[in-house]
């Protein structure tokens, strides 16, 4: 009987084990600033029910190239929000950025996004100066500039920088969040995270691989 016993409670932890696995490789979708996960299982539902994607925009990078939304169709994006003369956050988030963007810097389908708030200072040839100065030298980050209010809108509006707190803002309210968002090839968000924490970003490397699988099957 004892044995009987031993052998279904490690039965069920077996099976909760397996379950809670599944769950973890199991990214959800975000589909409004309150950052509510949404599950789904499959392809099954994801055009009629993700319906908010990121928009169009149209930038500079830190070469002097326009780079627009066209430039990360198909790609997983890791997207943050900094500016050259940030001496808080932004150091040690985009150290940690560099760290984990040499786990891929030779793969073409991710792709790294910085964009600038305060672009009426970070110029292309400051931008340049930046990336050179911090290492910033892999082809698939870019350093992004151009019009204030189409990167606020893009902030807030697409990519939901802030969450809720921001998305109601507009480009008179600075913008300055420690979040990285994880967006997949077809523009939806599926992750957030805070980019000053190491547990963060080590997060946020697993779940680019799980959405990479993903993409696969």
């Amino acid at each position: 009987m004892y044995r009987i016993v031993l052998a279904s409670i490690s039965l069920f932890f077996l099976v909760m084990g397996c379950k809670q696995q599944a769950s973890d490789q199991a990214l959800p979708y975000y589909n409004a600033p309150d950052f509510t996960p949404i599950f789904l299982k499959g392809d099954g539902g994801v055009e009629n029910t993700i319906t908010h994607t990121i928009g169009k925009f149209a930038l500079s990078n830190q070469d002097g190239k326009a780079f627009t939304e066209k430039d990360v169709q198909g790609k997983i994006q890791v997207a943050n929000f900094f500016f050259t003369g940030c001496g808080s956050i932004c150091p040690g988030m985009m150290s940690k950025l560099r760290n984990l963007n040499s786990e891929s810097a030779k793969d073409s389908g991710i792709v790294f996004l910085s964009f600038s708030v305060t672009p009426w200072r970070d110029s292309v040839p400051r931008l340049r100066e930046y990336a050179n100065t911090n290492k910033i030298i892999a082809p698939n980050w870019h350093l992004l500039t151009g019009p204030k209010t189409d990167i606020y809108t893009l902030a807030r509006r697409s990519y939901f920088a802030e969450e809720a707190l921001g998305f109601t803002k507009d480009s008179t309210d600075f913008l300055h969040t420690e979040h990285v968002l994880l967006v997949d090839k077809t523009g939806r968000i599926r992750g957030i995270y805070n980019g000053t924490l190491a547990l963060d970003m080590e997060q946020l490397s697993k779940d680019i691989k799980v959405l990479k699988a993903e993409e696969l099957d």
